[in-house]
């Protein structure tokens, strides 16, 4: 009985060592491919939209800094005349939280006309803001600006969709011991869409109607 356990134990810790290599070599894996093309600000090619990913803003519309940090690098991007239009994706899926139009806010606050901005309100997910990216707003080619940790997948996805993507990574700050905590869940995130991507391919929570980058952002103002 002890050696039936024993073996029983033994194939589990085997299975267990499978899925941890498995997870770090997908991992590593998204991490290189990603890589290849995140480029500085001065070297990235021109291209259709600069796309901002969102993350957390205050209740009263108050932009953390890490979303700090992308907007000023997205704006400085779009000074230098990489794209002429931008895309503020991020989580809009209720009336009391509200990432895009504190984007929007933002970019206006410092220059950038109305017109140049476009807010994806359905950007749940970095696959969703790509996929709508490519499928709503019809870009081809698209320069993304977050943090390095999150670019990577970020650029990845975007060219297991069929974009021609860049990257332009926003890190201008130590963003304290948080990091940690975002490095450590980026594994698993990485892991989940580079299953998304490969086999599931799901369609975003919304679609619609088309809404092509190089009209006039003010179409997608709230209603």
């Amino acid at each position: 009985m002890k050696k039936y356990w024993k073996r029983v134990l033994a194939v589990l810790i085997g299975i267990l060592l499978v899925l941890i290599v498995s997870v770090l070599i997908v991992d590593k894996y998204v991490e290189q491919k990603g890589m290849d093309y995140i480029v500085g600000a001065n070297d990235v090619p021109k291209a259709d939209a600069i796309l901002v990913l969102g993350a957390y803003v205050t209740p009263d519309g108050t932009v953390s800094p890490m979303l700090n940090d992308r907007l000023i690098v997205a704006q400085e991007l779009y000074q230098k005349g990489k794209a002429e239009k931008l895309i503020v994706s991020g989580d809009h899926g209720r009336k009391d939280y509200d990432e895009v139009n504190a984007m929007k806010k933002f970019l206006m606050a410092r220059g950038i006309s109305d017109q140049d901005i476009f807010m994806d309100h359905a950007g749940f997910s970095t696959y969703e803001s790509l996929y709508r990216a490519r499928d709503i707003f019809q870009v081809k080619k698209v320069i993304i600006v977050t943090q390095e940790y999150h670019l990577m997948r970020a650029v990845f996805i975007a060219r297991e969709l069929g974009l021609e993507a860049y990257g332009v990574a926003s890190d201008l700050q130590d963003y304290g011991p948080v990091m940690y905590q975002y490095k450590a869940r980026e594994i698993a995130a990485r892991n989940k869409d580079f299953l998304m991507v490969k086999i599931f391919k799901p369609k975003p929570t919304f679609l619609g109607e088309v809404i092509p980058v190089f009209g006039d952002g003010r179409a997608t103002d709230d209603k």
